[in-house]
């Protein structure tokens, strides 16, 4: 068995589409970022790398190269499940730290999202959505822990 553990930051701006686990939630702010800015399939990425000892999301896709400028992070997490080799995900286990929107209306969708691009069962993933208590709410984050078989 093996253990990863992920997380990510985005900053918020006003105008970019706020995306989690593929989906993509209404909101007047989204992340900031290179590639789609998706936090949580950035930290299950991070996790899963981690967990097979393979780097993290920088090394593999840096936003530095043009051709993930704007990706969509859940093609670089179907690229990433190539790197497990012949290890299977037993479960993952998530936190989402945002103020607004709530995203407890999502979280079915999101967890449904991800397991068809990891192909397992939403049984096995878990996220949960917290809020800063208004102590961030310019950003948003995401934790992701995996354990490997």
């Amino acid at each position: 068995m093996r253990i990863g553990n992920g997380w990510d930051l985005h900053r918020l701006a006003e105008g970019r589409p706020l995306v989690l686990g593929g989906v993509t939630i209404p909101s007047p702010r989204g992340e900031l970022a290179h590639s789609d800015g998706d936090v949580l399939v950035h930290a299950i990425i991070d996790a899963l790398l981690g967990a097979t000892c393979n780097g993290d999301i920088g090394s593999h896709y840096p936003d530095t190269d043009s051709r993930y400028a704007d990706i969509s992070s859940m093609a670089l997490l179907k690229d990433t499940m190539n790197h497990l080799g012949t290890a299977s995900i037993e479960n993952i286990d998530c936190i989402v730290v945002l103020d607004e929107p709530k995203l407890r209306p999502f979280i079915d969708e999101i967890r449904t999202r991800l397991a068809d691009a990891m192909h397992l069962p939403v049984s096995r993933i878990s996220i949960k959505a917290k809020t800063s208590e208004q102590t961030a709410s310019g950003v948003i984050t995401a934790q992701a822990v995996v354990l490997l078989d």
